[in-house]
């Protein structure tokens, strides 16, 4: 943890966005999305895990550590969204790059997937209707819709304890971060 916290820590630095560092008080730092989710824990193992541990002291690392819950309350019950329609982690990748969200090269490298695991459930599905090559087909985008949707009613119980301004201002606190980490070279995405 301390390892994480470390890194965490000084990511806004090292990428040029010290003021990331010192994002005050306000939604990023306030307990009570996680306290709402905490509510909400069955089935979230990742989010529960990270609920668990003790709050950091510092500004930066409180943000960090309210994203890390809200991602994980979230990521949690969009895998239980995806498993239920029969998608399982390679193939949410493979619909994901298909997206052109983001560049397939770093979903294969970030991930490790053996390319013939990729190539089998890349063929997988094409014939279940939801690749036209290597892009989605009409239904895929249907289907990430409707597995977004689902997710995002999962979610809500955090999100809904900070209400919409206090969301926006935590997206605004947060941002930075991820501008940080890409800049410094410490996440590869392209």
């Amino acid at each position: 943890m301390d390892a994480r916290y470390a890194a965490a820590g000084k990511a806004p630095a090292t990428g040029g966005h010290p003021r990331a560092a010192r994002p005050g008080g306000g939604a990023g730092a306030d307990p009570s999305a996680a306290e709402a989710a905490c509510e909400h824990a069955q089935g979230r193992p990742l989010f529960a895990t990270h609920a668990a541990l003790p709050w950091p002291e510092e500004p930066v690392l409180q943000l960090w550590h309210a994203q890390t819950l809200l991602r994980e309350f979230r990521g949690d019950g969009h895998v239980a969204c995806l498993l239920s329609e029969g998608v399982g982690g390679l193939e949410a990748l493979i619909l994901h790059a298909a997206t052109g969200d983001v560049p397939v090269d770093f979903l294969k490298a970030s991930r490790a997937w053996p390319e013939e695991e990729w190539s089998a459930a890349s063929e997988r599905l094409r014939k279940q209707g939801l690749l036209d090559g290597d892009l989605l087909s009409p239904k895929g985008p249907t289907l990430r819709r409707h597995i977004e949707d689902r997710t995002d009613h999962l979610a809500l119980p955090a999100y809904a304890a900070l209400g919409d301004a206090d969301c926006e201002r935590l997206a605004e606190l947060a941002s930075p971060f991820g501008r940080a980490v890409v800049e410094a070279g410490l996440l590869k995405v392209g």
